[in-house]
């Protein structure tokens, strides 16, 4: 038994709660409520693999509508509110008397008490935008209380409840089906999409080819799934990687896997079994999966080997997942596949050994995981701190050259390669023009579009952070954000200003609405680029007002929008 450091609360909360040891077994045993009334159904499930980060938590659904009660899982209370425009959106962290907090993400409103609070502090940050730590005996409510309604706020994709549990001492997060497992219905066993083998660069090769390779499978009627069968023929250093799903019952939803295991004969190659991590290891899911393959086609393959600059605790491996050909024979590898339900899927095929010469080195720059890098060419520098690789790369650069551009197109690398935090880039300026150097910046350019990064005018050079090896140039952001009054005619009738800013490049930096002259709180939907105000009686009265609203993005440029109205 694991006990978790007792927390050690103000009085009246010790009283409230009456604990003693509490440790996270405790809730294990006694169970977790439902958050909703309804029966459980998730769209999401722990550890699922997203863009730079495992999925936290697991995702409620709320019958596809908004607004469902949302109670207290436990006894509580309140130890912090967010509210921002992306991420959880409205979100409640609840901390429990067993040493754990749950987490309540996506909320449409907060219950009253909590509501009136969080708007007060609003108002006196002027600022929509909130991250607040209440006293402990502020908000304290019992097992089964409505501590919000469920909603779509923030980054989601659509209504539903993301639910975390966090160890509170320690802030990991922790699998919280174990606490739903005995509610949620799942016969269904995970489904592999996709197999690819990957000859280590000048180690390795397969098929007479140093590139990595996907293997095509075919799935026979009894669902059972097998390599098609072209032949792989293999010499040296390789490893594999796969691509998978999990499923439930009562639902078309898709999920990620809990746990690989692959296999080399009789040997357990590689096994991860995600259970818990923490929020400063999730970025290392990029060293997990395949990222070039991410960016190009948005699969996520799991590389069932290990890099030597991942540090993720909950995997392991028999020579770090890599797999020495060096015998003209067969060998035999297979994977196992489960879910937390025990349901699981085998796939079994063979590698022929057959000695091949392996490809020569190309002479190129190579950059160590283990130590600080930098690389200089015409019009570019870079600098990438230790830490930031997660194995030695081979660098490749080109640089694309455009006279007429603001400066040339450096290709970092020839495929995107992830950097754990982040490394500096300077590009120099072909033609300085503006007169406002804060409207330039680096952008990271794919597939014909321009993501900004930012960055500082110094000499002639714009130097930036960036968190990827890829496609840099410049660009400049000389015009304002778009502000678009959406139907202001109903705002009256309403009791509702809704408003809709764009920018085109650098990005919303900082927006504020005003009354009279008085700060208004627009709430934010960062999805939809809308920001509405709901008329306000305690601080708006009866009459002729005049609104006016300001944004400013990324590179100061601003915009002003003023109306009048009689209420």
């Amino acid at each position: 038994m694991n006990t978790v450091a007792m927390k050690f609360y103000p009085i009246i909360i010790f009283y409230l709660f009456s604990f003693f040891s509490p440790v996270l077994t405790f809730a294990q045993e006694k169970g977790m409520r439902n958050p909703f009334d309804f029966p459980i159904l998730l769209s999401a499930n722990f550890g699922e693999l997203r863009a730079n980060h495992f999925h936290s938590g697991i995702d409620f659904k709320t019958q596809g509508v908004e607004g469902k009660p949302v109670h207290a899982v436990q006894d509580g209370y309140i130890s912090r509110i967010g509210v921002s425009p992306w991420g959880y959106g409205n979100v409640l962290y609840m901390n429990h008397p067993d040493g754990t907090t749950t987490v309540y993400g996506h909320l449409q409103k907060f219950e009253k008490n909590i509501a009136e609070y969080v708007k007060a502090e609003q108002y006196l940050a002027e600022s929509f935008t909130v991250n607040l730590t209440p006293e402990a005996e502020k908000f304290v409510f019992k097992k089964g209380d409505i501590i919000g309604l469920g909603g779509n706020s923030g980054s989601s994709g659509g209504p539903h409840l993301h639910f975390e549990v966090r160890d509170t001492e320690t802030e990991e997060v922790l699998d919280p089906l174990i606490y739903y497992k005995n509610k949620i219905k799942d016969t269904r066993p995970p489904v592999i999409r996709g197999l690819k083998v990957y000859p280590m660069e000048g180690k390795g090769i397969v098929n007479g080819s140093s590139r990595a390779r996907t293997i095509k499978l075919t799935t026979s009627k009894g669902s059972k799934q097998t390599v098609v069968a072209d032949k792989l023929e293999a010499w040296g250093e390789i490893a594999f990687g796969i691509k998978a799903f999990d499923a439930m019952d009562e639902t078309s939803n898709i999920y990620g896997v809990k746990e690989v295991i692959l296999m080399k004969d009789s040997d357990v190659v590689f096994r991860s079994n995600i259970d818990r991590f923490s929020f400063d290891e999730t970025r290392y899911i990029n060293s997990f999966t395949d990222y070039a393959e991410w960016r190009n086609s948005g699969s996520f393959y799991m590389k069932n080997y290990i890099e030597p600059g991942n540090r993720l605790p909950f995997i392991e491996s028999l020579n770090k997942g890599i797999i020495t050909i060096d015998e003209e024979k067969i060998y035999l590898l297979s994977y196992l596949l489960s879910d937390k339900y025990g349901n699981t899927t085998t796939l079994a095929f063979k590698v022929h050994g057959k000695k091949q010469s392996l490809p020569e080195t190309e002479d190129t720059v190579i950059f160590n995981w283990s130590g600080d890098n930098r690389f200089a060419a015409k019009g570019v520098r870079l600098s990438i701190p230790r830490g930031n690789l997660y194995t030695d790369i081979h660098l490749r650069y080109r640089v694309k050259e455009d006279s007429t551009a603001l400066a040339a197109t450096h290709l970092l690398h020839t495929q995107a390669e992830p950097l754990h935090q982040s490394a500096s880039l300077s590009i120099k300026l072909q033609h300085d023009t503006l007169t406002n150097k804060q409207q330039y910046g680096i952008v990271r350019l794919h597939k014909g579009r321009s993501y900004w990064i930012g960055g500082t005018y110094q000499e002639g050079w714009i130097q930036g952070g960036i968190r990827e090896l890829a496609a840099y140039s410049v660009a400049a952001d000389t015009l304002p954000p778009v502000i678009t009054p959406v139907d202001p005619e109903t705002w009256v009738r309403k009791k509702r200003i809704t408003i809709r800013v764009a920018d085109r490049l650098s990005g919303l930096d900082t927006y504020r609405g005003e009354i009279d002259g008085e700060y208004v709180l627009f709430q934010s939907d960062g999805k939809k680029g809308l920001l509405t105000y709901d008329f306000d009686t305690e601080r708006l009265s009866r009459g002729s007002h005049e609104l006016t609203f300001t944004t400013v993005d990324a590179c100061g440029n601003s915009s002003v929008f003023s109306r009048k109205f009689v209420w």
